[in-house]
């Protein structure tokens, strides 16, 4: 089940961030080598982003580069200022607007041809989908696309409270623990969630636990 309370969403949604801020640069260690990843680079290119993209959550810029090779502008933003040193170390100067801000708490300065996120779904709590979801709206213009990728992988010794409950646990490498946000999404009752708010949205599972979707605004 997800947390309970508000104030106990809040501190858990605290707790990932500074998760993320504290993993820094071990972020680029964190890959799943399993089956199907490769499939995602390959649907995105496909997907051809182009126009002016907004990337959310774009960590140290994993996915940051391949969208700037056809966007004609990127505007990345993510909570953390230790992440967004890294993407702006790794990427340099060029059409590239970073962004510091909390997600759940962010509003758009304009809009955006295409909306992406990578890895980012899953850890927005259930209580905060449809929020996040109007947020993505916010960001489109009229006839904007979406399209993101993450994974449903949890291993076992992370389900601290059980394989219903969406909050795992994870330490760095020093063995400090922390609890996230994990949300296993299903494919197609993902794509169902999503038709309720009004997206006309694809979602396609790989080989392995990774899935993308690709779509619009109804």
């Amino acid at each position: 089940m997800p947390p309970s309370g508000g104030e106990e969403l809040t501190r858990l949604l605290a707790e990932q961030s500074t998760y993320y801020r504290t993993l820094g640069a071990d972020y680029l260690d964190q890959g799943l080598d399993l089956p199907g990843g490769d499939e995602l680079a390959e649907a995105l290119e496909a997907f051809r982003p182009a126009g002016s993209v907004l990337e959310l959550a774009c960590g140290p810029g994993v996915w940051t580069g391949q969208l700037l090779r056809h966007a004609s502008d990127v505007t990345a933003v993510d909570g953390s200022p230790e992440m967004l040193a890294i993407a702006a170390a790794r990427l340099g100067p060029g059409q590239l607007r970073l962004v510091q801000a909390d997600l759940f708490g962010w509003v758009p300065d304009r809009r955006y041809d295409v909306v992406f996120f990578g890895f980012w779904l899953s850890h927005v709590p259930l209580e905060r989908f449809a929020s996040f979801w109007s947020l993505v709206a916010d960001c489109l213009k009229d006839g904007g696309r979406v399209f993101f990728a993450d994974d449903a992988y949890r291993t076992p010794d992370e389900l601290i409270e059980g394989p219903s409950s969406s909050t795992i646990r994870r330490r760095l490498g020093d063995g400090t623990p922390y609890r996230i946000v994990k949300v296993a999404h299903h494919p197609a009752e993902l794509e169902r969630r999503l038709q309720r708010l009004g997206w006309n949205i694809k979602v396609t599972a790989t080989a392995g636990p990774f899935y993308w979707g690709a779509g619009n605004r109804r």
